[in-house]
């Protein structure tokens, strides 16, 4: 261990210069042993007996693992594999049912996108091998474009999620605060990449920064390559990434309106595909936005005695959201509008608000 002294003249113990090639190999050892269990994943000793992951499923899992914890897409993710097993089956599946099959994991422009580019994929007739080819498929970025092609192919490419941020940016002291650091963490992570079982090596920053790195109280007893991190030997490894302060989120606010027919449906309508909750189904309301909603006549379904059942609140990613919730019942010769339609409420696939929403619209 090497030795500097602070400005009181006191030991102070420096990290170990780093080297990529003892850095990558340190993580290798350790995922080769600690490697967690996930469905989508071909394991390190899976690999080495010659068996290859199925870009499929790797794609699928990156598409729903954004934004989206591994605990919540785990259980979803055998449900898509088990309704489509293939590209080609989900490619000849509707829209509808994609987007049905997606709700309450947020995020529904993945949704689109995922049926995208499930039809242009299953007319090529496989995924591209390379980070290029893969950045012009539908609802593929700079992230997931690595990530499948380091995964699925172990081509050489640089994967930097959530986790390896927090562990590239701890091990090299990264101080400028994200989102500006992003750049310069992807550079310090390419001094350390291998060029060879770059999936591995990916995995295993992923799950160290997933159960050893962690975001509060990180082990770094149990760290491969903590006599190398700056962040440890600073005795601050919380500090990083630094993180740029929280703007706070406005409030935009709606209303919406569960209408119930004779045999217990309620009224739902098709969104614009453009836009938040895109293509989803959502009960009929008045437009969100700041400050109070306007007149709720002028937005409801039918003209009937609208009983205010309550608010609720959901958090999205850069506002929250306050809806008023109405109740009544379909007069008699109602007629619904082409793009909606009466569903039982028990078969409704609905988005996480809309879900709250409908929840509320029948408490008494």
């Amino acid at each position: 261990m090497a030795y500097d002294t602070d400005s009181a003249g006191n030991k102070k113990a420096n990290a170990k210069p780093l080297s990529g090639g003892v850095i990558s190999r340190s993580v290798l050892r350790w995922y080769d042993r600690h490697a967690r269990d996930l469905p989508w994943r071909i394991g390190p000793a899976a690999r080495k007996a010659g068996e290859k992951p199925d870009p499929y499923a790797v794609w699928l899992s990156e598409i729903m693992l954004q934004q989206t914890t591994v605990s919540t897409v785990t259980p979803r993710y055998a449900e898509f594999l088990s309704r489509w097993p293939n590209v080609q089956a989900m490619a000849g599946a509707s829209l509808d049912d994609v987007l049905g099959q997606w709700a309450g994991l947020g995020y529904y422009a993945r949704a689109r996108n995922l049926h995208k580019c499930a039809q242009v994929v299953a007319a090529l007739g496989g995924f591209p091998d390379t980070e290029e080819a893969l950045k012009k498929l539908p609802g593929v970025g700079d992230y997931t474009a690595a990530a499948i092609a380091a995964i699925a192919f172990d081509a050489h490419a640089v994967v930097v999620d959530g986790n390896i941020e927090r562990v590239v940016s701890r091990l090299f002291a990264i101080d400028t605060p994200l989102p500006r650091a992003k750049s310069q963490i992807k550079e310090c992570a390419e001094k350390i990449w291998p060029k060879k079982r770059s999936g591995d090596f990916a995995q295993g920053l992923m799950d160290l920064g997933a159960s050893v790195c962690r975001p509060k109280a990180p082990n770094c007893l149990l760290c491969p390559v903590s006599t190398y991190c700056k962040a440890r030997i600073a005795r601050q490894p919380e500090a990083f990434p630094v993180k740029a302060k929280k703007k706070p989120k406005p409030t935009r606010r709606g209303a919406v309106f569960v209408l119930v027919n004779a045999n217990n449906e309620v009224l739902f309508e098709r969104r614009p595909e453009q836009g938040l909750l895109g293509g989803m189904l959502g009960l009929p309301g008045a437009p969100w936005a700041e400050g109070l909603p306007g007149s709720i006549e002028l937005s409801a379904p039918a003209d009937v005695a609208w009983e205010k059942k309550g608010d609720i609140e959901h958090v999205f990613t850069h506002f929250r959201l306050v809806l008023n919730v109405y109740a009544g019942v379909a007069p008699k010769g109602f007629r619904r509008k082409k793009d909606q339609q009466w569903i039982a409420p028990s078969n409704a696939k609905l988005p996480t608000v809309m879900a709250k929403a409908l929840s509320a619209g029948f408490e008494r």
